[in-house]
C-alpha cells in the first residue's frame, strides 16, 4: 500500500475515533467549546499546511483570509440582509477571489520577499477592517446573528463541536485527496525546485496560485465558522499575531504533515487554556514549550514521532 494511501486511511479513521471519544472523555460544556475551537483554527492551519508544507510557499498574512471569512458571516445579514449561511458562501468566494487577483502577482516572488508581500496583504485587510468603523464596527467589532436552519437555532458547544468537527473531517479529506493526487504530487516537485518542475511540464505559476486560493479559501471557511460560533469578531480574527499563530501551528505539527496541522492547532488552542495555572508566566512557559518542541522534534511533531518510531521498529 502506498505511503500517501496508509496516512490518508489512517487520518479518516482516526478523526472520527477522536471525535467520538472527545465528548466521552471531557463531557462539559466548556471543554467542548475548547474543542470546537480546535476543529476551526485546524480547518484554517490544513491550508496553510497545504499552501507551505505541499507548495513550499511562505504566507505571514494568512490571518487577513481568515477575517473576510469571518466579517463577511457578520455583515452579509447586517447590510445586505442575507442568511448568515449565504454570508459564509460569499466570504469564501470574496477570499478566492482576492486570492486569485492578488496571488497572480505576489507568487512570482520567492522566499522573504513573498513573505513580507503576504504580510503587506494581512495588514492592510486588518487596517480595513479597524477603519472602516461603519461597516466593520472598527476596534469595538460586530456582532454575528445566530445561525437557523429549516428553524432550527443552531446553539450550544455540543452542536458547534459535532459542525466543526465534521467540517474539519470533510477539509481534511479533500486536503489528503489533493496530496495525493497529480496536483499534489506537481506542488511536491515545485517545493523541490521549480526550475526542476518546469523542466518536466509542470505549470508553475498556475499550481501555485491553485494552492493559494485553496488556502484562502480554507481560512475564510474557519473564519465564518468562528464568527457563527462565537457570535462575535473584531479585527484580531485578522491581525499580525493571528498569522502567526496560524503559521507556528503548521511548523509544529510538522509543514509537510496534514495529521501534523490538526496535532499543531490542538496544541497551540489547547495549551494556552490549560496553562492558565501559572498565571503570568503563562506566556513565558508557552513560549519554553515551543522552543523545546522544536529543538527536540525539528521536523514537527507527528514527522518527529514517526521517524522516532520507524527508527526504534528498525532497531
Amino acid at each position: 500500500m502506498a505511503s500517501g494511501t496508509r496516512t490518508k486511511l489512517l487520518v479518516l479513521g482516526a478523526l472520527p475515533l477522536v471525535l467520538l471519544l472527545v465528548p466521552l472523555l471531557f463531557p462539559s460544556p466548556f471543554h467542548l467549546r475548547v474543542a470546537a475551537l480546535v476543529w476551526i483554527n485546524a480547518v484554517a492551519a490544513l491550508g496553510l499546511a497545504l499552501l507551505m508544507g505541499l507548495a513550499g510557499q511562505v504566507s505571514l498574512g494568512h490571518a487577513g483570509f481568515m477575517g473576510i471569512g469571518a466579517y463577511a458571516t457578520a455583515l452579509g445579514p447586517k447590510h445586505l440582509g442575507l442568511d448568515p449561511l449565504a454570508s459564509m458562501g460569499l466570504g469564501l468566494l470574496a477570499a478566492g477571489v482576492l486570492a486569485f487577483l492578488v496571488g497572480r502577482p505576489i507568487l512570482r516572488l520567492k522566499g522573504h520577499y513573498l513573505a513580507v508581500a503576504t504580510l503587506g496583504l494581512g495588514i492592510l485587510v486588518h487596517l480595513v477592517l479597524v477603519s472602516e468603523v461603519p461597516v466593520t464596527g472598527g476596534p469595538d467589532g460586530i456582532q454575528v446573528p445566530r445561525l437557523e436552519l429549516l428553524g432550527w437555532r443552531v446553539a450550544g458547544p455540543a452542536t458547534w463541536y459535532w459542525i466543526t468537527g465534521i467540517v474539519l473531517l470533510l477539509a481534511a479529506w479533500l486536503a489528503l485527496n489533493l496530496e495525493d493526487s497529480s496536483t499534489g504530487r506537481a506542488l511536491r516537485a515545485l517545493h523541490d525546485s521549480e526550475v526542476a518542475a518546469s523542466v518536466v511540464g509542470v505549470d508553475v505559476a498556475r499550481h501555485k496560485l491553485v494552492v493559494f486560493v485553496m488556502a484562502a479559501v480554507y481560512a475564510a471557511l474557519a473564519g465564518g465558522l468562528f464568527a457563527l460560533f462565537n457570535r462575535f469578531v473584531t479585527p484580531e480574527v485578522a491581525g499580525f499575531l493571528r498569522s502567526i499563530e496560524l503559521v507556528t501551528m503548521v511548523v509544529i505539527g510538522g509543514m509537510g504533515s496534514i495529521p501534523g496541522a490538526v496535532v499543531g492547532a490542538a496544541l497551540l488552542t489547547v495549551l494556552p487554556q490549560a496553562l492558565t495555572l501559572f498565571h503570568e508566566y503563562e506566556h513565558a512557559v508557552l513560549g519554553l514549550l515551543i522552543i523545546l518542541f522544536m529543538v527536540f522534534l525539528r521536523q514537527g511533531i507527528v514527522p518527529g514521532i514517526a521517524g522516532l518510531l520507524t527508527r526504534r521498529r528498525a532497531a
